[in-house]
């Protein structure tokens, strides 16, 4: 099986894709690797520093429905079918690809399959899951520093699953709590400045 770095370059760069990139577009690709695949997509634009205002309260909705889905044991994720027919922009694709593509090929590098049982089992499942859910849910919370360090969290978390390497799972795991510690802090302070305030 290739790389995922290289399928995706292939697809987005080299091939003919689509003007407009659709959800079952990349269900097509994705393969066998679907949930991997998706959270690592859907996680990119957050993760990097690559201007794509508006994307981070939806996406983080799908990684919400790929974790919960992804937790609860299925094979396949399901989506709702106007979900599956949106799209985004060709070029906004690849503009986020580009800068993505170098760190994919970073942690290809550095990662094998190892502790597949963890990946693969119902409780790393639940585990990988619900902090992906979590992580998901930080993204839609309108504050600074809310969006990004989740996103890295969700995009090494799964990558591990493409990978089938439990290691990085677990530095997933580790960074998603650290990011949920960041989170927490962060809507307690404005939370409390607010009734400092009102007050």
């Amino acid at each position: 099986m290739a790389r995922f770095s290289a399928d995706l370059h292939r697809y987005f760069f080299e091939d003919e894709p689509p003007t407009d990139v659709r959800l079952t577009h990349l269900l097509e690709l994705a393969g066998e690797r679907v949930f991997g695949f998706l959270l690592v997509l859907l996680s990119l634009p957050s993760a990097l520093p690559v201007p794509a205002p508006g994307y981070s309260v939806p996406f983080g909705i799908l990684i919400v429905l790929l974790a919960v889905q992804f937790a609860a044991g299925r094979e396949e994720p399901w989506f709702p079918r106007f979900i599956r027919q949106r799209h985004i922009g060709l070029k906004q694709t690849q503009q986020v690809l580009s800068a993505g593509l170098p760190w994919l090929k970073r942690l290809e590098a550095l990662s094998r399959p190892r502790m597949t049982y963890f990946c693969r089992s119902s409780l790393g499942r639940l585990l990988l899951g619900g902090a992906i859910a979590l992580m998901g849910i930080s993204m839609m919370i309108p504050l600074p520093l809310t969006n990004t360090f989740p996103a890295i969290g969700v995009f090494i978390t799964g990558f591990s699953l493409i990978e089938e390497d439990g290691l990085v799972g677990l530095a997933g795991l580790a960074i998603c709590s650290l990011a949920g510690a960041i989170s927490t802090a962060l809507v307690t302070a404005y939370f409390l400045g607010g009734l400092k305030l009102v007050e």
